[in-house]
């Protein structure tokens, strides 16, 4: 990634200097089809930017990544582009008041999923473009100023290869074979966007009447593939999109400000979704080729609404720099599932989001590189980084508890006001805290210093004293936080006290709201309640914090956790086992035994999706090494035992028989799963469609029962974009030293596979049941990461040194050398050093969980 960097102080120093008031964009894609160049395959991109300056006669730079550049003119001046082009930047000096700058230049297709990405489909060879800018490649499509506080209008002109159809920001007219759009509102460079080839295109439209009597009509599109365009539920699409356009128009007093909306299902994304005003892309996905369970559809409504949201916080009001870009990712997160919530068929979104969502923030709160929800963003690599869980989930998490803080009807107000006071512009977080004092009469000023700008994660735990009676005379809230990161934050809360009913469910008999502050704080209003068989602190989810148990409420837990009616305060359980099995407070073997015990009685299928993933982990990461043959024993029989106990043809049913698949450890597992491919084996009510085929091959493949030949005659049943990643994917996972040779080479020597083919060639080759064939490779990683951190894309660089870290070689001589590199490469990037960083991390922890369980065998 040489010279592709931008610095803060950079980008600040150029948007003292420069406005910008329009871009016209031409670019010609009929290059996309056609025999393939001898060099790279480019296509020609010709923009012209007229921009003020504020000091004559400085200099500055545009921003362009490309193979060549044809032409540069600046105010009538032709400049030398072999003088002024140094691949990643065009030098501008002499500038004038008013400014032209025109680049012909010609720009590389990306098999990256970053910039104008060309995919070629397997099934028919039609060829399919779309672009992916975030957050900071749209100049490998045209030249620009490449930062979000630059807004401007941008016109799209498109000429596509004969026959196709061609999508932007604006909506588009085909005049003697070119595409025309019209102009955008002011936008960041980053969310406009161009696709282009014979998708499928579906259309419907929105109509909104206003208490004023003006009518809102916006146009609504769907696309994808053609070849997936039987499995398309386009209806679906459109009446998620209707549903969220009328919660936020109800709750926004906004309205959608650009024009049409298209949504775009695309191949090789490496995002799930991208919010570009007018048209919104998505990972293809997302379209089920097979039968899926209500999370699927559930997580597919949480993006598409996540991403309307964006209308709103990120693309009409944007981030001044990458450091507050949680003023529009944090918001997208919550709203999407409170519009979610409050008004589509998925009612119990909470759940997920408490569950799913929060997990990772919780994992990445507590790794080394955690960072305040306001982040210290020094440039684009930073940045990139930093769409993770604390920018996401844990942002959204500390917005719902400021909902509780402010009220509902005053952060919304506030959301009003922010909305109409900077629409089209760029703020900071002053400025939305500013509006919620405004609405809520609350100083916001000590919330966010404790919210904000401070990292870590609070652990909560009862205390409680009885007497005689078995009633409570006391019960507290003891907070602690790590040493790394001392905050005691104010926290509002519920705590929630459980016990048997006569029919032996587990129900909630007593609950007190409170603010919890400091390390001690007393819930008088449950003094004199009869003592309880469990303790839930932070019921209801109203609060970002660790939940952990008292000593009898833990023994509940082990006993009766599945006679817990509620579904929240399950899920809610459920995740604090968890993070006390990372934190080696539970032995894994403990986790999986519960898992074993309850699941089978989860009647929410996201979470018990979650604690499948959940239980590999256990056993993969945080088993002690000598149990974990008995563990994947244990595991298999167990879901083999709620495979044919469950519903047939339920949700339930499929997510068993695909927890079986990974699990899968003995003979006659695999004899099972081979019957159920070829059709001598049977289970009421399962339906072993394609996808389902390849969860129950991949297994197979990797304890080298099913041979490449048995992989290419699954590919030829499923000769498509799809099977063509699992079959790469199965191919990896072969149990063969040669195999996992070639599938190295591939992913670290050579650039020819795509970023999606690089995900399934890293998923297959490593396989937690090949440790003694990864072991190899453990040295050469570290040899070689920083090599590919420099020769590839950040994107593909992020990729392949979070997936081949060598964290299976699960014991200290691992650690030690991840130890050894960061200390002997302190230049290295700063971005590479923290994925290495955090990936030690990771190890180090799993190190902790295993000995935690070694423990409890005695």
């Amino acid at each position: 990634m040489p010279g592709e960097n931008l610095s803060r102080d950079e980008a600040g120093e150029r948007a003292g200097l420069l406005s910008v008031d329009r871009y016209e964009i031409a670019l010609d894609l009929r290059s996309a089809v056609g025999e393939a160049p001898d060099g790279p395959r480019t296509f020609r991109s010709l923009t012209t930017i007229r921009f003020r300056a504020t000091e004559p006669g400085a200099a500055t730079f545009a921003d362009l990544i490309a193979p060549s550049v044809t032409a540069v003119t600046l105010n009538g001046r032709e400049l030398d582009p072999a003088a002024v082009f140094d691949g990643s930047r065009i030098a501008l000096d002499g500038l004038q008041a008013e400014n032209v700058l025109v680049v012909d230049a010609q720009c590389a297709y990306s098999r990256t999923g970053e910039g104008m990405h060309r995919f070629v489909d397997p099934e028919d060879g039609e060829v399919y473009l779309y672009t992916q800018y975030e957050p900071a490649d749209a100049r490998r499509v045209f030249a620009n100023f490449e930062q979000p506080d630059l807004k401007a209008p941008y016109t799209f002109q498109v000429t596509a290869p004969e026959g196709w159809q061609a999508w932007s920001n604006g909506v588009g007219t085909l005049t003697d074979g070119v595409w025309h759009f019209a102009e955008t509102k002011p936008i960041s460079t980053y969310i406009t966007t161009v696709l282009a080839g014979p998708y499928h295109y579906v259309t419907d439209s929105y109509r909104r009447t206003f208490d004023d009597g003006t009518v809102l009509e916006i146009p609504l599109g769907a696309m994808c593939r053609k070849g997936l365009a039987r499995h398309f539920d386009a209806d679906d699409v459109f009446l998620i999109t209707k549903q969220g356009l009328d919660f936020f128009h109800d709750h926004f007093d906004y309205p959608y400000p650009f024009g049409k909306y298209d949504q775009a299902f695309v191949p090789e994304y490496n995002l799930g979704a991208m919010e570009n005003p007018g048209l919104v892309t998505f990972r293809e996905e997302y379209i089920f080729r097979g039968n899926v369970t209500q999370a699927s559809y559930e997580r597919r409504a949480n993006v598409i609404l996540h991403e309307m949201a964006h209308m709103w916080f990120g693309d009409l009001v944007t981030m001044q720099w990458w450091d507050d870009l949680w003023l529009k990712e944090s918001f997208a997160d919550f709203m999407g599932c409170f519009s979610m919530v409050e008004a589509t068929r998925f009612t119990n979104g909470w759940i997920t989001f408490a569950n799913n969502r929060k997990a990772w923030a919780y994992r990445a709160d507590q790794l080394p590189s955690t960072h305040p929800i306001t982040a210290d963003i020094r440039d684009l690599e930073d940045a990139k980084l930093n769409f993770d869980g604390i920018t996401y989930a844990k942002g959204a998490s500390v917005l719902k508890q400021l909902v509780a803080y402010v009220g509902r009807d005053a952060f919304l107000e506030g959301a009003r006001r922010y909305f109409k006071r900077h629409a089209y512009g760029n703020t900071r977080l002053g400025d939305l805290l500013s509006v919620l004092e405004e609405t809520s009469g609350r100083d916001m000023t000590g919330w966010s210093r404790s919210w904000l700008q401070t990292a870590g994660v609070n652990s909560l735990t009862p205390q409680v004293l009885y007497d005689a009676q078995d009633r409570i005379t006391e019960l507290a809230v003891v907070q602690d936080a790590p040493e790394s990161h001392p905050e005691l934050r104010p926290h509002r809360v519920a705590v929630g006290l459980y016990r048997r009913t006569p029919d032996g469910a587990l129900e909630r008999f007593a609950r007190a709201e409170t603010d919890v502050s400091g390390p001690r704080t007393v819930v008088t209003e449950l003094a004199g309640a009869e003592r309880p068989e469990l303790v839930l602190v932070n019921d209801d989810d109203l609060t970002y914090c660790k939940i952990r148990f008292d000593t009898g409420s833990l023994d509940t837990l082990r006993a009766r956790l599945g006679d817990l009616t509620d579904p929240l305060a399950r899920a809610l359980c459920w995740s604090a086992l968890w993070n006390l099995t990372r934190d080696a407070l539970m032995p894994a073997r403990d986790f999986i035994a519960l898992v074993l015990t309850h699941a089978g009685r989860e009647t929410d299928i996201g979470v018990l999706q979650m604690l499948h993933a959940w239980a590999r982990s256990a056993l993969t990461h945080y088993a002690a090494p000598q149990w974990r043959e008995e563990g994947g024993r244990l595991l298999a029989e167990g879901a083999l035992r709620e495979l044919r106990t469950a519903e047939p043809g339920g949700q339930h049913q499929l997510t068993w028989a695909r927890f079986f698949a990974a699990v899968a450890s003995r003979d006659a597992d695999f004899q099972l799963l081979h019957g159920l491919l070829d059709g001598t084996a049977k289970i009421d009510g399962l339906e072993v469609d394609q996808e389902l085929r390849w969860a129950f091959l991949e297994p197979l493949a990797a304890h080298g029962i099913a041979d490449e030949s048995v992989i290419g005659a699954e590919l030829a049943r499923d000769d498509t974009a799809s099977g063509k990643r699992h079959q790469v994917r199965c191919l990896a996972a072969r149990p063969s030293a040669a195999v996992k040779a070639q599938a190295w080479a591939q992913v670290v020597e050579s650039d020819a596979l795509s970023n999606a083919l690089v995900e399934a060639t890293i998923s297959g080759f490593v396989q937690p049941g090949q440790r003694g064939l990864l072991a190899p490779y453990a040295a050469t990683y570290f040899e070689v990461i920083e090599r590919v951190w420099a020769d590839r894309s950040i994107q593909i660089g992020m990729v392949v040194v979070r997936g081949l870290f060598p964290g299976l070689q699960d014991d200290r001589s691992t650690l030690e050398a991840t130890e050894s590199w960061l200390g002997t490469h302190p230049d290295a990037a700063p971005a590479l050093r923290r994925l290495v960083l955090e990936a030690g991390d990771d190890l180090a922890r799993a190190l902790r969980g295993q000995d935690c369980d070694r423990a409890a065998a005695g």
